[in-house]
């Protein structure tokens, strides 16, 4: 049981440093960054409030930003046919627009009520848990597909529409967002890396929209020492995400989502039983 003298109100730069490197090395990972990071703070004995949930969600800028920094032409290729479209060829900044609202309109809804209720440890066991078997199931689905995978270029923007409401299954922590996306997007028909690549890129106005957004909200809590904290783990989940995004994507060229299967699995039952055992709470 963690000893209620030890935790701690507020966050210093040691925190920021492993917070800031836990976000980026596993927000675009099938694992659900928000549930890794529960269970850090849990670790470093920092107290559960709405000020620490913000420098969780706050530090994911970082991670976001590095996509920007690697998928910078890509999206202003699209950003250039936006007023110009190809004929029967669909924009990437379209897509990524439409499967972001459903997502967002419901974060704007519920977002208040999950971080008061869902952020938890036990949540988090659950559907590490439970995303494992989705991963497991999925990876059944795919040797039985009999029509060759779409790219990004082929998708049409109903489903991207499909993949956003699959994302809203990640509102509750420990989801992951790439998984409910990935896995949504495999099973309409993208490849692999389709599937992870949109995952990014649709983080860009989810990511920015919930950080910036709960950020203004509180922007009047928001002391000198929390601020410098909160740079420092952006900075840190800003470049640890960059070495994490490219090996990911040639990874999935060649393999299966079975090591992140088993990787929720494992780690599922592991929490939970820490959990049960009141060694994280």
């Amino acid at each position: 049981m963690i000893d209620p003298a030890a935790v701690k109100t507020g966050i210093d730069l040691f925190d920021a440093l492993v917070l800031g490197l836990v976000e980026g090395l596993t927000e675009f990972l099938p694992i659900s960054s928000t549930g890794h990071l529960l269970v850090a703070r849990s670790l470093l004995g920092l107290q559960a409030s709405p000020l620490n949930n913000v420098f969780l969600i706050g530090i994911q800028m970082g991670a976001i930003t590095a996509i920007l920094a690697l998928y910078w032409r890509r999206l202003l290729a699209a950003a250039g046919t936006v007023l110009r479209p190809t004929a029967g060829a669909p924009n990437l900044l379209l897509q990524i627009a439409i499967a972001a609202a459903p997502a967002a309109l419901l974060g704007l809804k519920c977002g208040n009520w999950i971080d008061a209720n869902l952020f938890t440890p036990r949540v988090v066991a659950a559907t590490m848990i439970g995303g494992g078997f989705l991963l497991v199931g999925l990876e059944w689905w795919e040797k039985r597909r009999t029509t060759a995978p779409l790219e990004l270029e082929q998708m049409r923007y109903r489903t991207a529409l499909w993949i956003g409401l699959f994302q809203c299954l990640a509102l509750v922590p420990g989801t992951s967002r790439s998984a409910a996306m990935i896995g949504g997007a495999l099973v309409l028909g993208l490849s692999r890396t389709a599937a992870a690549e949109f995952s990014f890129l649709v983080g860009l106005p989810i990511l920015f929209g919930a950080s910036g957004y709960r950020l203004l909200t509180l922007k009047e809590q928001l002391s000198p020492e929390f601020v410098g904290p909160l740079l420092v783990g952006t900075l840190v989940a800003f470049l640890s995400a960059l070495v994490v995004v490219r090996p990911f994507v040639r990874f999935l060229r060649h393999h299966t989502f079975m090591p992140f299967a088993w990787y929720r699995l494992v780690g599922g039952v592991m929490l939970a039983v820490l959990c049960w055992e009141q060694v994280i709470e």
